[in-house]
């Protein structure tokens, strides 16, 4: 992915790290639109930033992706990298008895089927481009599930492999980045933002642009704090990392 002179269509750019990643981007020299269903959080994002462009999108909803790709074909038909930021995470109570399933199907809606409809959506374009990249945010616990959100970590894995499937199918067309997260401090769930145990998010941001800045990009960026959930399995101590990262396991 060239460092500079893009124009990156970014999903969730009203808060977290898609706030930060948004602001680096452009001070790094790129024109960036970010996009979700919360205009006063984009506005503010946007606010000093010159090439920061703020449209409003639901990805849950197909007639809204419509609407946002006949936007960015209007207005910014140079436009040549995706990021795939936007999502919700939703714990989920137990799996032992019969629930409601509307916060697992929202996820669905929101962080599967979403990516997935705007990457269709927007596909045509991005093949017509020259330098062009398409990211997909994903998560550490794509490798590792978290058993309280299963739901969440099974989406992510799917992305994941989805992130690998659009690598092989756009080879030499567009460039496909994966970027996972580990935990971090930012308002995806309620007090995540306050656990001192989580990285926080500027940090994670930096190390992000530094690796994505490198030549060439590496075709997953992972932080440290990250990787060794990504290693697990081939490392043969998967079921010692599922404890790790679900220590009240030990406890039941």
């Amino acid at each position: 992915m060239k460092n500079s002179g893009n124009t990156i269509i970014l999903t969730g750019g009203g808060s977290g790290i898609g706030r930060l990643l948004a602001q680096r981007l452009h001070d790094a020299g790129n024109t960036v639109i970010i996009a979700s269903r919360n205009i006063a959080a984009l506005a503010n994002t946007a606010e000093g930033y010159g090439n920061i462009h703020a449209l409003e999108l639901d990805q849950t909803d197909p007639a809204s992706i419509e609407a946002f790709t006949k936007r960015i074909a209007d207005n910014f038909p140079q436009a040549n990298v995706l990021i795939n930021n936007a999502g919700i995470m939703r714990m989920e109570g137990s799996l032992a008895s019969k629930r409601d399933l509307a916060d697992a199907e929202e996820s669905v809606t929101n962080n599967l089927l979403g990516p997935i409809r705007l990457t269709n959506a927007l596909i045509d374009q991005l093949v017509a481009q020259s330098d062009a990249a398409l990211i997909n945010v994903t998560s550490g616990l794509a490798f590792v599930p978290l058993v309280l959100a299963p739901t969440y970590s099974a989406i992510k894995a799917a992305i994941h492999n989805y992130t690998v499937s659009l690598r092989a199918v756009l080879k030499d067309q567009v460039e496909v980045i994966e970027v996972a997260p580990p935990a971090l401090r930012t308002t995806l769930t309620p007090g995540q933002e306050n656990n001192e145990r989580f990285m926080p998010p500027e940090v994670f941001v930096d190390q992000v642009i530094d690796l994505l800045q490198r030549d060439p990009t590496p075709a997953e960026v992972l932080v440290e704090e990250v990787d060794f959930m990504r290693r697990a399995e081939k490392e043969d101590r998967f079921e010692e990392t599922v404890a790790a990262i679900n220590p009240f396991l030990a406890k039941s």
